[in-house]
């Protein structure tokens, strides 16, 4: 038998004062079940913790204007309060919010120190709605895209595949115009934000470096999986990055109580192979945890994640397949066809 390959896992449990209220999809247990999930991994002996550290404000700063993050401190400081219908700050948001965007970047601090093949670590509150200078969809900072600004900045190409049920706004505005990023989602269409149609594709100084690849309410995994396989894997293989990092967002498990996608864990476990074979190498990996709000769908999707990415088959739910979607897979195959000149 191969032995499992080691992962990183971390949340920012131990310091989470992000209080959302009663009643909020987004809330602490969350985290209890993405612990759950790891069980999958820690039974493997593939089980590394990170040990994170707040991000810095000139960290933050690569993403997110000056002004939007000292009235987010300030907002928590005076004990927070609705930032709109769906986000909210609490007196312990920002300290919380510094922790959860500094996951990324230790994981890749250890990462370069080779201390394991790939990570998956679990910030809360999420990031991939938050722009450059909003809160918005549960989010306040926007935490893979500091982790992917910090790569960039020091001379990485990066690659960021977003399978949230809901679009990545955040990250696909905030990278829009840069070419050492390439911003790839699935997601349902339309839903919330609204965003992510596949005629969008980035600005003028990064043409075709926005992937989107919108699907119908009911689409399966396997659906997904082509996805990867016909749009988004090609374009990040053209890329060629120097690191991958992927909003896991859990919430496209048929069983999510926000969105109407049909996945399931098993789906993850799958779309996480195709995606780690797309990373140039070991250990230049990192997943972020997005949305999934069932809790025990969350579980058992982490649980498949993070096993795939230690190389252990842990499947608690079959892979899904025959819902509808392949046709939109098709469109998107051949708008990028179309833009690069090539056959449609």
């Amino acid at each position: 038998m191969t032995a499992a390959a080691p992962v990183l896992i971390g949340t920012v449990a131990d310091v989470d004062r992000h209080d959302t209220g009663p009643g909020h999809p987004e809330r602490p247990a969350r985290l209890v079940a993405v612990e759950r999930g790891f069980e999958a991994v820690r039974l493997a002996g593939a089980a590394i913790p990170l040990e994170g550290r707040p991000a810095r404000f000139s960290e933050l700063t690569a993403v997110h204007g000056e002004a939007y993050l000292e009235a987010l401190a300030q907002l928590c400081e005076a004990g927070g309060g609705d930032i709109d219908a769906d986000t909210r700050a609490s007196a312990g948001s920002w300290t919380t919010a510094l922790a959860a965007a500094g996951l990324g970047l230790s994981a890749v601090e250890a990462l370069r120190r080779g201390e394991a093949d790939a990570a998956f670590v679990a910030p809360r509150p999420p990031g991939h709605h938050a722009t450059a200078g909003r809160a918005m969809g549960f989010c306040l900072i926007n935490n893979v895209a500091v982790t992917a600004a910090a790569l960039a900045n020091g001379g990485d190409r990066v690659a960021i595949i977003d399978w949230d049920v809901h679009h990545g706004n955040g990250t696909q505005d905030i990278f829009w115009d840069d070419p050492r990023v390439l911003y790839a989602s699935t997601h349902e269409w339309p839903t919330y934000p609204g965003t992510g149609r596949a005629t969008d594709t980035g600005g003028p100084g990064a043409p075709d470096l926005t992937v989107n690849v919108p699907l119908p309410a009911g689409a399966t995994g396997d659906v997904a999986r082509a996805a990867v396989d016909e749009v988004i894997g090609p374009a990040i293989e053209a890329f060629a990055p120097d690191w991958v990092l992927v909003s896991a967002g859990f919430d496209a498990h048929r069983d999510d109580p926000l969105a109407d996608l049909a996945w399931s864990a098993g789906d993850y476990a799958d779309l996480t192979r195709q995606v780690a074979a797309l990373a140039p190498r070991p250990g230049r990996l990192v997943c972020f945890l997005e949305g999934g709000y069932d809790l025990d769908a969350l579980a058992l999707s982490v649980g498949s994640t993070v096993a795939a990415l230690a190389g252990v088959d842990h499947r608690s739910e079959a892979p899904t397949s025959g819902g509808p979607g392949r046709d939109a897979v098709a469109s998107a195959a051949r708008i990028r066809a179309r833009i690069q000149g090539g056959p449609s």
